[in-house]
């Protein structure tokens, strides 16, 4: 059995979406310029989602350092994003990929498991320039991970 690589790869232009989101609309074209992560991850009020997110809130000034437009993508609703959010006080706005059209075009999801977590980051010109796919989900990648992936762009 052969393993298909996921898409879209390191190098490859960034498939462009638009989802409805706990900060309004985006539209990931209408961020050239800015680099982008995009998190994919399982759902809302998980525990290693909560623990994801909550790592994000409690290193706010390091997340904000980040100096980029970070953005969480799973298949709930608006509505539950929104009540995450308000619940754990996050400061990492949620796209609604309710038909999971954005997880499957990243290569983000399985059948089996819905949205998986995943990290994409994609530099001013719309060009993925890291990605990492959790085998089990049961990680996450911390804001350190993070920085390291968008200081290797420069």
């Amino acid at each position: 059995m052969s393993k298909v690589a996921n898409t879209p790869q390191v190098g490859e232009p960034a498939p462009d979406f638009e989802l409805p989101g706990t900060a309004g609309r985006f539209r990931l074209s209408e961020h050239r310029g800015e680099r982008v992560v995009l998190l994919f991850y399982p759902g809302d009020n998980t525990m290693v989602c909560t623990k994801q997110f909550c790592s994000y809130r409690d290193r706010g000034g390091d997340f904000a350092s980040l100096n980029a437009t970070v953005l969480g993508i799973s298949s709930q609703d608006l509505a539950s994003h929104e009540e995450f959010v308000a619940k754990h006080d996050l400061n990492v706005p949620l796209l609604a990929d309710v038909d999971k059209g954005v997880a499957k075009a990243y290569s983000a999801f399985s059948p089996r498991l819905g949205t998986k977590r995943a990290v994409i980051v994609i530099d001013e010109q719309g060009i993925v320039r890291h990605r990492h796919d959790h085998l089990l989900g049961l990680d996450y990648q911390s804001v350190d991970d993070l920085k390291a992936a968008l200081d290797e762009l420069g």
